[in-house]
């Protein structure tokens, strides 16, 4: 019996994947205070590394862009060495490791700012339930809008992450414009309400996205960059009724720069635009020409039908990444999966629900 595609080897760029299984980006606040990566988090990217590649937790680019309790950072000298005993872990499995950069935007709270309003592209308050912040749980505010000044040096502040990547021994980076986050609220006319370069067509709501891989492209080659992109996605109260247009003049246009790869939140479990329906991994196959990844709910089947009809050539796991370290294996072997019923711990601060999760074995 042959087996499937997703175990054949995937090149991006100077790297060969071993599979064709992505540990997907998920944030698990196991950073502390401080924000530095620890040991036990360099456990956990090591007992995952049984993937083809290995994307962390999102990692805020800034001060500025923190939005989630004892999330890690990329801007400081700690946080660079931080993460450094991550990759050091990691790199002798020889699984490649990117880094997500991150800037949360409105979907964050003055009181991770220090009285400071978060910031957008627009003064448009995220309309959700609450966020939980250094001081309990609070309702979301209306953030300040960026001037161009402010845009600038926040596509710095992208610049100064990507090369401390690079010196934290990171394989990649990928820049997360998805997902409801700072690029995402450029690129939505839900969070875009600006009439300036910034604003309207889609040239200009592109061009926050543009500038900030011009900038990290300063310091990786192109093959090494990865980026996401959310076209159906509703989650952190986003949208907008061009999304289809949008998207495809979004994918074209990275395209044109030649990355690692193009991440695609394509599934359906943050929701899509009832407006419509939502866009498939077959639309942007047509018009990009590099890796494609797809990412949101994926099963073992369901990822392997993407991969076996061409619209994928990698598909990032998430959920059931967390309660199954082995991952890849028990999809190989067709093991049973550890149950990922209890999330009550998974976003503590400690060891258990992180890096407690047993492989498989025999009882």
């Amino acid at each position: 019996m042959k087996e499937s595609k997703m175990f054949e080897p995937l090149v991006i760029g100077k790297h060969q994947l071993k599979n064709r299984i992505a540990l997907a980006p998920m944030t698990r606040g196991r950073a502390g205070t401080e924000r530095v990566p620890n040991d036990l988090m360099a456990e956990y990217y090591f007992q995952r590394a049984s993937a083809g590649l290995l994307i962390t937790e999102a990692t805020v680019v800034s001060r500025q862009g923190v939005g989630w309790i004892d999330s890690p950072g990329i801007f400081t000298e700690a946080m660079v060495d931080g993460w450094r005993k991550v990759t050091e872990k990691v790199k002798p499995t020889g699984t490649p490791i990117f880094l997500q950069l991150w800037h949360c935007g409105r979907a964050s709270h003055s009181d991770f700012h220090g009285g400071n309003k978060p910031v957008s592209a627009s003064a448009v308050k995220l309309n959700g339930d609450h966020i939980n912040t250094p001081l309990g749980s609070k309702p979301y505010e209306t953030p300040h809008p960026l001037t161009i000044s402010e845009i600038k040096a926040t596509v710095d502040d992208y610049r100064r992450a990507a090369e401390n990547a690079k010196a934290a021994g990171f394989s990649g980076i990928e820049v997360h414009g998805a997902n409801g986050y700072l690029i995402n609220q450029f690129l939505d006319t839900t969070t875009n309400h600006r009439d300036d370069q910034y604003g309207g067509s889609f040239e200009n709501r592109f061009r926050f996205f543009r500038e900030v891989l011009e900038a990290v492209l300063e310091a990786w080659p192109a093959e090494q960059v990865g980026a996401r992109i959310s076209p159906n996605g509703v989650f952190n109260d986003m949208g907008c009724d061009d999304y289809r247009e949008l998207y495809i003049y979004v994918a074209k246009e990275i395209n044109k720069f030649e990355l690692g790869y193009l991440h695609i939140m394509d599934g359906l479990a943050f929701g899509f635009h009832e407006k419509g329906t939502p866009m498939t991994l077959a639309e942007f196959r047509a018009i990009f020409q590099g890796v494609i990844m797809g990412n949101c709910g994926y099963t073992k089947e369901s990822a392997e039908e993407r991969i076996a009809e061409g619209n994928a050539d990698i598909i990032a796991i998430g959920r059931p990444f967390i309660t199954n370290p082995d991952l890849p294996e028990r999809y190989r072997n067709d093991w049973p999966l550890n149950a990922a019923d209890d999330m009550s711990l998974w976003y503590t601060s400690g060891p258990e629900g992180y890096g407690d999760y047993p492989p498989y074995g025999p009882l």
